[in-house]
């Protein structure tokens, strides 16, 4: 600034938030969803964090305290509406919708059509924010997702994500004919 003052730093996106109560607590998860597709290069706006979670015991217990930190309510729910967040609870169920401190956050035990974490885990990718390394769902997994559930509001988002495909079969195909 021609001031000489300076920017204060950046706070923390939900993301990064959410993500490092979750990585703090061994958590087993995948970026999905808007966030997923921000880290990969779209220009999409989104307002929650969507994540897959591993549904094992061991990782629902570290979920169950992780969401502990973020003060978490059931969206849609009433807000007086106690809820009970431990392992055994979250194993009833699936995909959960909260409101946290950090903001909105879906957590997705299957996703269509791909079914649970470990469908995904092979093709994921591993994207720095912060100083900490988050591993979404792949990119050609996330385009089958948006071409599944075709929501009207996706479609500018699958628009956006095969762009990206191509930019990275390009990228690649550069870098082959250069170490030939």
């Amino acid at each position: 600034m021609a001031d000489g003052s300076v920017n204060p730093p950046q706070s923390e996106s939900d993301l990064e938030q959410i993500a490092g109560f979750f990585l703090r607590h061994g958590v087993e998860f995948l970026v999905i969803g808007g966030q997923a597709e921000i880290l990969m290069g779209s220009p999409r706006i989104t307002y929650d964090t969507d994540l897959c979670y591993r549904r094992t015991a061991e990782n629902l217990d570290r979920l169950a305290n992780a969401l502990r930190d973020l003060n978490p309510r059931l969206r849609g729910a009433p807000p007086d509406l106690l809820i009970v967040l431990d392992a055994q609870a979250l194993a009833l169920g699936n995909n959960y919708t909260f409101d946290t401190r950090f903001g909105p956050l879906d957590l997705l035990g299957w996703v269509e059509p791909h079914g649970p974490y470990e469908a995904m885990l092979p093709a994921s990718e591993t994207h720095e924010v912060g100083d900490m390394e988050i591993r979404t769902i792949g990119l050609e997994d996330l385009i089958r997702v948006k071409e599944h559930i075709r929501r009207a509001k996706d479609s500018g988002s699958l628009l956006q994500l095969l762009a990206i495909r191509t930019l990275r079969n390009e990228t690649h195909g550069s870098d082959t004919e250069q170490h030939n």
